[in-house]
């Protein structure tokens, strides 16, 4: 179970950083990914192979969506990464570690024409010691590292599960004898029993009206 504990942190970490920088489309796939984990957690803990199958299933699904983002920050197929795709269109916001990198510092300025301490315009972002999309990058690549070894583990899981359904007998199918065997065994015991009983009660019997004659 410790392997499932360390996928769900890192697509915890992985859902910290997309909520900073209001990247909706990765936010609503992390929260799909944390709830994927949780079930195949589930299933391990509670010995339900399913569950750990439709975990491995995501794990494809979830490989495939990396190589998306690499693919987009990357500029890979017209891909372009100053584009509102991962914001679905509805604002202008980027990647957090496009202003807060490391090593990054912010310039900005103040807005001609209006008068405040709070107005302010944001212009560019010097000093980066790491370009934010290859942070992004390395991001996404470490979640297919995770995924892949999450999909082998998985497997492995399911394998021990299904050769200890195979190996261990719920309802005595694998015994060398039928069923009914077992059942006859205490009947059997039973009717000894009552012979017995019968038999010594006999003897008692005979034996007291000897000694009466």
């Amino acid at each position: 179970t410790v392997l499932p504990i360390k996928l769900k942190l890192a697509a915890l970490e992985r859902q910290v950083f997309d909520f900073l920088g209001y990247q909706w489309a990765p936010i609503l796939a992390n929260f799909l990914h944390i709830i994927i984990v949780i079930l195949g957690l589930f299933g391990t803990i509670q010995y339900r192979p399913r569950y750990i199958v439709v975990y491995a299933i995501w794990t494809a699904i979830w490989v495939t969506w990396n190589i998306f983002i690499i693919c987009f920050y990357l500029e890979v197929g017209g891909l372009s990464k100053d584009s509102e795709l991962l914001t679905f269109n509805i604002s202008r916001h980027q990647s957090w570690w496009s202003e807060n990198g490391p090593g990054c510092v912010r310039k900005e300025a103040s807005m001609s024409g209006v008068k405040g301490l709070d107005s302010h315009s944001y212009i560019s972002v010097i000093g980066c010691a790491l370009e934010y999309r290859y942070i992004e990058v390395m991001h996404s690549s470490f979640q297919i590292l995770i995924a892949l070894v999450g999909f082998v583990y998985a497997c492995y899981v399911v394998s021990v599960f299904t050769e200890e359904e195979d190996s261990f007998d719920f309802i005595g199918g694998f015994d060398p004898f039928p069923l009914y065997h077992v059942n006859e065994k205490p009947t059997n015991l039973l009717f000894k029993q009552t012979y017995l009983f019968f038999r010594c009660g006999g003897h008692e019997q005979v034996a007291e009206r000897r000694r009466k004659g």
